[in-house]
């Protein structure tokens, strides 16, 4: 049997920046064209190489209600595999699915519609060869679930609110192993695709994914090794879980930068040629990707030289033309009126955005009353009194008052 050749992508959101200048031609965000260009890159590599399959790991648009013109440009590119033949699965991605139960996801017009070759993928499902088009393949499919559609579909009672999530890794575990033993051709290859975080991932900026407030599949789920390639999406920094072991575990990431906190990832897709265990995975790194520059926060201290330090932190003006520009000033309140806003926006005339992000600082300091000492005052008394202060907001104050109360009784008993 002779290898598949699939094309996995993941985390499209082709409407996430729907701002700034239009092109006048098309009458489309500049921004939206940056992420339908990644895609039909994406679509043209896939018709050119004739590839097997093309798997879509979720998060097509930045919400379920997307604009028309947004969904029109979307049909385009999946009508174009669908017109090629290429089987093509989508899985539904939490940016996808509505809140509300029973609403429509922004997908469902394939579905419905029984678009050929287009298949959408919203509940946990099994799909052998005869849902493939006759592939020699066996795909498990988990795309993303609200809490509530969870447990109604793994029957789960909510008595126990703080041990839902454990519970539902449990059940879909079970559900996954399930398909794997009882559903499963052990002589083909299979697949698990996934709209989900997974222990051990990292986000943009080095934030690895910790079990807590949200479902997480744990590593060895994803790492079976029954499995022969995992394509999963919702993370938007490309990684592999499993680098240089089987079955590869891919994050691909995001089509193009979303915001700041990608600002030095690449961007990709993934073509994978799967055997039964063994798969090929060639990175391809998406070109043209729109350039975030992130300046560190410079905290200016005195006037002397004050925007001379300003300008030389800019990068040179050829680097700045076309890109999306981020400048943090940090300062005490009383040098404000001497900042060169008026130049900056010159010099960064060329960039295709800048936000100059000003941090006045003021000076606070912390009053005792006099008839207290601090040693005979709470921590709760020493709180309340530095976010007044700080001229921090009633409601916010009452928030942190409660997160302090259950830092300190952790403490207190150990913890």
């Amino acid at each position: 049997m002779s290898a598949l050749k699939i094309l996995h992508f993941a985390d499209a959101h082709i409407d996430m920046a729907n701002y700034g200048r239009h092109d006048a031609e098309s009458g489309l965000p500049v921004r939206v064209m940056d992420f339908l260009k990644s895609l039909d890159d994406i679509v043209n590599a896939a018709i050119e190489e004739q590839v097997d399959l093309v798997i879509f790991a979720g998060d097509a648009y930045k919400d379920r209600n997307p604009q028309p013109t947004f969904q029109r440009e979307w049909g385009k590119r999946i009508m174009r595999l669908s017109k090629a033949g290429i089987p093509t699965l989508l899985l539904v991605g939490n940016h996808d699915l509505s809140p509300s139960l029973g609403r429509a996801h922004a997908l469902e017009e394939y579905a419905t519609l029984e678009i050929p070759f287009v298949r959408v993928l919203d509940e946990p499902s099994f799909l052998g060869p005869d849902e493939l088009h006759g592939l020699p393949l066996q795909v498990v499919a988990l795309p993303w679930l609200t809490r509530s559609k969870m447990m109604a579909r793994l029957e789960i009672s909510a008595a126990e609110p703080e041990k839902i999530y454990q519970e539902l890794e449990t059940r879909l575990t079970e559900l996954v192993d399930h398909y794997l033993n009882e559903l499963a051709d052990p002589a083909l290859p299979t697949i698990l695709t996934a709209h989900a975080s997974v222990q051990g991932a990292i986000y943009g900026g080095e934030r690895t994914v910790m079990l807590g407030g949200d479902l997480v599949l744990s590593g060895s789920l994803v790492k079976d090794p029954r499995l022969d390639y995992v394509a999963l999406g919702h993370i938007h920094k490309a990684q592999d879980l499993n680098e240089n072991q089987h079955p590869p575990v891919i994050y691909p990431g995001s089509i193009e930068r979303v915001d700041f906190g990608e600002v030095r990832d690449d961007k990709f897709f993934v073509i994978v040629e799967v055997e039964k265990g063994k798969t090929k995975v060639d990175w391809r790194k998406l070109e043209g990707i729109r350039p975030f520059i992130d300046i560190p926060p410079i905290k200016l201290d005195s006037q002397e030289g004050l925007n001379q330090r300003i300008q030389a932190a800019l990068p040179k003006a050829e680097v700045l033309v076309g890109a999306i520009l981020r400048l943090t000033l940090e300062y005490p309140r009383d040098l404000e009126p001497l900042i060169d806003e008026a130049a900056l926006r010159e010099i960064a005339a060329e960039t295709f955005e800048f936000h100059l992000v000003k941090r006045p600082q003021m000076e606070t300091r912390v009053r005792i009353p006099e008839d207290q000492n601090v040693s005979e005052m709470s921590p709760y008394d020493l709180l309340n009194l530095y976010w007044k202060s700080a001229h921090v907001e009633p409601d916010e104050q009452q928030s942190l008052m409660k997160l302090a109360k259950e830092v300190i009784e952790d403490a207190h008993n150990g913890d």
